[in-house]
């Protein structure tokens, strides 16, 4: 009797075990990264918009010093007056303000847009700037109801100590902070 020698090779793939093994161990993983991954969404939305409106705030008072005139930022639902219903998330406009009145007339330099936030994100203002805030030729702020407040940004969660608040000093100079100590008020 001869012995004859049989060639096994290995075929190269997953056994039905292995896949069920790596398909539990993905599922595993998204359920512990999803939520975190939705949170990671939201703030990085959150700080998105508190940079767009801290850097209107920085194109106004800059082009108030090179132009050595008022520029004013004003709450706008359409990107072409001012308005006083409503607040500060439906949009504002930045604009030379040569009669210092706090609204765009006619023959007023119109610098730059900002559409509304997305829906469920808020702006709001505690104390001065209820409608409009500016910034004279030396870059100090002024506004109606005083020259200095506090703005606050909130995610659709309206979880004030993960929200921005956005301090405003009489020199012009903006600040962001983070949570519920700054500026005495929450979100809505």
């Amino acid at each position: 009797m001869e012995l004859k020698e049989f060639n096994l090779q290995r075929k190269a793939g997953f056994t039905l075990v292995e896949l069920m093994v790596t398909i539990a161990m993905i599922a595993i993983l998204l359920m512990v990264a999803a939520p975190n991954f939705a949170e990671f969404i939201r703030n990085n939305r959150l700080v998105t918009q508190t940079n767009a409106f801290t850097t209107a705030l920085g194109v106004a008072r800059s082009e108030a010093i090179n132009r050595a005139a008022q520029v004013s930022i004003c709450k706008s639902a359409n990107g072409t007056a001012c308005t006083t219903a409503n607040n500060w998330e439906q949009g504002w406009i930045i604009f030379q303000d040569t009669d210092a009145d706090g609204t765009v007339d006619v023959g007023e330099d119109l610098i730059r847009v900002q559409n509304a936030l997305p829906a469920g994100y808020t702006l709001r203002q505690a104390g001065s700037f209820s409608n409009w805030i500016a910034y004279t030729a030396t870059g100090a702020s002024a506004g109606n109801g005083g020259n200095n407040g506090f703005f606050r940004v909130c995610t659709p969660a309206a979880d004030t100590a993960k929200s921005r608040a956005i301090q405003i000093s009489t020199t012009g100079r903006a600040r962001i902070s983070i949570g519920n100590t700054v500026g005495g008020f929450t979100c809505p």
